[in-house]
This record gives structure tokens, sequence and C-alpha cells, in this order.
């Protein structure tokens, strides 16, 4: 079985706005939408822009798991074009546009979705959203502070978290969706379901071709006083011939921009006779709305100054936080050993190249062979100090500690035993055994802490 696609675009400017800032196309292989937002800084330019590059992927040649790669991929490239047209234009800082597309292998669709135009399917007459809005609206129904009704009449439903704007963090929502002949896919801009229910979209998608669905879907929301563009992608899954479908599509701002026009001249926009010939848009009439989407920003006249300030700014907290750590080791100190002494040294003992950390701050006259064993390896291992007059308290102990082990270094001298003079009577003298020296306490070991060495630790002293 062979499937295909059988599709067709419409674009309206709708009842009041002035200029046409969606684009769609519609291929053999491709379904594709995008809402140009920015007001005064050409959405429609960044629409039109974002079409004309993921177009591309309208091609038999990719399927399977590669459509996500190569959407992924198209989605990039159309943001890295956006960044290219505000680096040419500083006027159009601000402009983006959501992308919703649909691409077709004959046996599954890949989806890339980015902001709140939306995809849906509508299979054995149930309509199913395939995509997931990125709103501010949407994100309280995530989190269930709000529901999905409320959610259709919230005074902030229009406001948009995730477009494409040509910055780096642009990334798409990716999946790979099943398809079976019957199915018929939607695509369509906010001026559509924002005031229109799901299910008059529902009962509209239900009969008819694709081309009379359109119409019918830019009507109920024309109707519905949608004060927005309205555009809609319609394609049915068939099992016929590829070859026999119909031919690509361009609508709205893209193919208004490709033929040489403006967006704002309706010049391959087909208008409903519901749309009537008002134009509510003019000088006095209401705010615009995509004023209010995406939070516009006013343009930058010199964008070269504001990176200079950013990278004064990056600098300067980089020179600054260097400096306070460098000031932070000047200040601390440590007990080590100066060659064969004891030494205080000021800073950290680290190595970094090209800058020296540590010092020799005063020499002390004590040798480091002097001291016992385990103060003698504290300080080849360097002894932290809190402050200057730790790091003095250190020495001192360490000094008294040399000071115990020579003194237990010294030898004791032997007694000479007196000589005896024998009695006048000629007896032989009667030797007095000697008495027992006095036993005198054994030494405490401690540390240099209490002034006191451990005679272990002396053994080797030099």
């Amino acid at each position: 079985m062979t499937l295909s696609l059988d599709y067709a675009a419409l674009s309206d400017v709708g009842r009041v706005r002035r200029n046409n800032e969606d684009s769609a196309y519609a291929g053999p292989h491709l379904l594709l939408l995008a809402d140009g937002m920015g007001g005064a800084a050409a959405g429609e330019v960044a629409s039109a822009a974002a079409v004309q590059v993921i177009r591309r992927l309208d091609t038999a040649t990719i399927t399977g798991e590669d459509m996500i790669e190569a959407l992924a991929g198209a989605v990039h490239r159309a943001n890295e074009r956006l960044s290219e047209l505000v680096e040419e234009d500083p006027e159009r800082e601000g402009m983006g546009s959501t992308v919703t597309a649909l691409m077709f292998d004959g046996q599954q669709l890949g989806l890339a979705h980015l902001g709140d135009s939306r995809a849906y399917r509508m299979r054995d007459g149930r309509l199913q959203q395939l995509s997931h809005d990125h709103t501010f609206v949407q994100s309280l129904v995530d989190e269930g502070r709000i529901s999905q009704e409320e959610a259709f009449t919230h005074p902030h439903r229009n406001l948009i978290l995730r477009v494409l704007d040509g910055r780096p963090d642009s990334d798409p929502d990716l999946q790979i969706l099943d398809v079976q002949a019957g199915d018929r896919l939607m695509l369509c801009s906010d001026g559509l379901p924002d005031y229109v229910s799901d299910d008059v979209i529902a009962a509209a998608m239900a009969d008819g071709t694709p081309d009379s669905v359109v119409v019918d879907l830019i009507t109920h929301a024309l109707e519905a006083g949608s004060n927005d563009n309205v555009t809609c992608v319609v394609a049915d899954v068939v099992e016929t011939d590829p070859a026999s479908g119909p031919g690509p599509q361009l609508v709205g701002a893209a193919a208004e921009l490709a033929q040489g026009g403006t967006a704002g001249e309706h010049t391959m926009v087909v208008r409903t006779a519901a749309s009537g010939d008002g134009d509510a848009g003019g000088s006095g009439g209401p705010v615009d709305p995509e004023e209010l989407r995406y939070a516009p920003r006013p343009p930058q006249r010199f964008p070269w100054l504001r990176r200079l300030g950013v990278l004064i700014v990056v600098l300067a907290i980089v020179v600054g936080g260097g400096w306070f750590a460098y000031s932070w080791t000047q200040k601390q100190y440590y007990v080590g050993t100066d060659g064969d002494y004891v030494a205080i040294f000021k800073g950290v003992d680290e190595q970094i190249p090209g800058l020296t950390l540590t010092r020799v701050y005063e020499q002390k006259t004590l040798q480091v062979d002097k001291l016992p064993t385990y103060n003698r390896e504290q300080v080849e291992g360097n002894i932290q100090a809190d402050d200057l007059d730790a790091a003095q308290a250190i020495v001192g102990e360490l000094q008294r500690a040399a000071d115990e082990c020579a003194a237990q270094q010294k030898p004791t001298p032997t007694p000479t035993p007196r000589p005896t003079t024998p009695p006048a009577s000629g007896k032989p003298p009667v030797s007095t055994p000697p008495k027992p020296p006095a036993s005198t306490p054994a030494s405490t070991p401690t540390t240099p802490g209490n002034g006191t060495a451990d005679p272990d630790n002396c053994d080797g002293v030099r």
C-alpha cells in the first residue's frame, strides 16, 4: 500500500490586521506553518525566512528516524537565518516566529514544533492535538492551576514562552508519529484555536475536501471575531500515487515576499466572503494584538555597543573575582620548612603558572632536625594557621617540644663510690648495700601543645 498526501493551504489577513505575518507551505512530503511576531519588528520577515529554509525538507529521500534529525537541523538553520537578518538590519531586533512542521515519508510522520501554532490529527472521527503549546496559560494548565476551559478565555492566552528568534536556545519539540490511510492532518496559526473551540474545529474537519475544509475553518475564525491572521494547512492521507497529488503550495507572507510584494499588500492571500472589506486596523483603531505577543523588544540601534558592554562586564567580573581570590590567599599563614629551619609562610602552598601564591614571612632559628619525629613530619607537611598569631603560637609549641627532647637526650652522670676505711680492730669491713634511688615519675607523652614531648618521638632527634 502506497500512502500519499492530498493537501490544501490558505491564509487570511483577518478583519483587524493590516499585514499578514503568517506563512505556510504544503508539499508531498512536508506540511509547514510559521506565525511571525514582533509587530513593527518584521514578524512577516521572520515567518517567511523560516518557511523558505525549512521547506527544503520536502523530499522523498529522508525517511524513518532520519526525519527527526533533518527537522532539528532545519529548524536550527532557520534560527541562524533569523540571527543573520537581525545582524543585517538592527531594526528587526525582537522579531520571531513559531514553527510547526509535519514531515511525511509514506509510512510515518516527523513532528517539529516551537511556539503556539498547532498540529491536529483527525482519526476515526476523533480530533487529537499533536503539538503542545509553549504558552503561559498552557504552563498553568500543565501545573493544574487552571482548566483547559479556563485557558480558552484567559486574558494572557496569547503570551508565548518559546519561539524561533535567532537565539541559541530555540530548540523545538521533536517526535515520530504513526499514520494510516484516512487520517486528516491540520496545521493552523493561533488565530483559529484562540477563537474557535475544538468541537467546532472537529465538526469542520469531519467532512469535505482539504480545499473546502481550510475555507470553512478560516470562515469560522473570522465569524467568531478573530482579530489575528488566520492560516490553515489541511492534508488527507490517501492510498494513491504520490505523483498524482497537487503541486507545492506557498501562502501568506512567504508567498507575498517571494513575489516581490510586502506582507501588507495581500497579493497572494485568498480572502473569503466572510472576511468583509473593512479595515479596522487603520489609524485610531484598536491596538494590534500582535504587539502583545512574545513581549516585542525595541530595536537596538548599536548592537556592537551592547556586545562591547557585555564583554566589559564579563572581563570585570573575571578580573574582580581573580583579584578577590588572590587577596584572600595573601591573608593565609602556615608553618613549614625553609631549608633546614622552621619558617612561617604567608599565602597558600599551591602552584599556578606565572603566579606566586606563597612566600617566607619569617624564618625561625629552630632547626627541623631538632624536632620530635611526629612534629617534624607535621612541619614538613605544612601546619595551617588561622592567622599570624596562631602561626607564632605553633612555632612556640614546636620550640618547647624541641627543648624537652634536647633535655632528655643529655647523659645522666654516674656517682663515684666513696672509699671505706678499715676499722681499727682489723676485722674486714662490712659493706652496706646502697639505697635504691628514689623513683622519678615517668614523662607523660603528649603533643607540643602542652609543652611536653613524647620520648618515643625524640628517637629521631639529632
